[in-house]
């Protein structure tokens, strides 16, 4: 069996979720970090899972597999990842944040501050950067590779100095 590595395929505007369909159809292993948003029209509450990370969808690839998603219509590029095993831990870090139901949503920017360490709660352990916004402290964890992070609401208690 080929060795798999993750790529990044960034997608064209508003496709991640077509580029998934596609990829499962042919038994190419997603990713897509999505985080619920819940809207009010007419009275009704809706609830949309949206992308954490949008324009970007993140595949474990055999190397046979890599002009199959390159030639697709829904994507605009194919990143290789360098760091394989980087990547995969900060994104796994994401990935544990959503499944823990915890507020995530997408920074803007990796804000200069003080590198902390998640001392409790279901993020133990995860090291981030902090930010200072409403009294309470935001841990931006990071994905380096596509110079996006995901930030997290936390008391400031639960923080140490890393």
């Amino acid at each position: 069996m080929a060795e798999v590595s993750w790529f990044v395929a960034h997608t064209r505007p508003r496709r991640e979720k077509k580029l998934v369909e596609y990829c499962q159809r042919q038994g190419f292993a997603t990713t897509l970090p999505c985080y619920k948003s819940v809207h009010k029209y007419r009275g009704k509450t809706v609830t949309f899972d949206k992308p954490l990370f949008p324009g970007y969808v993140f595949l474990r690839l055999e190397p046979t597999q890599r002009d199959a998603v390159r030639r697709n219509e829904h994507v605009a590029n194919l990143l290789t990842v360098v760091d394989q095993e980087e990547f995969a831990r900060q994104l796994h870090d994401i990935l544990a944040a959503l499944e823990a139901n915890l507020e995530v949503r997408l920074a803007p920017s990796i804000g200069e501050g003080m590198r902390v360490r998640i001392r409790s709660g279901p993020l133990q352990g995860i090291e981030g950067w902090v930010e200072r916004r409403y009294g309470m402290t935001t841990v931006l964890l990071r994905l380096d590779f596509i110079n996006q992070a995901a930030a997290v609401k936390l008391s400031a208690d639960q923080l140490e100095l890393a």
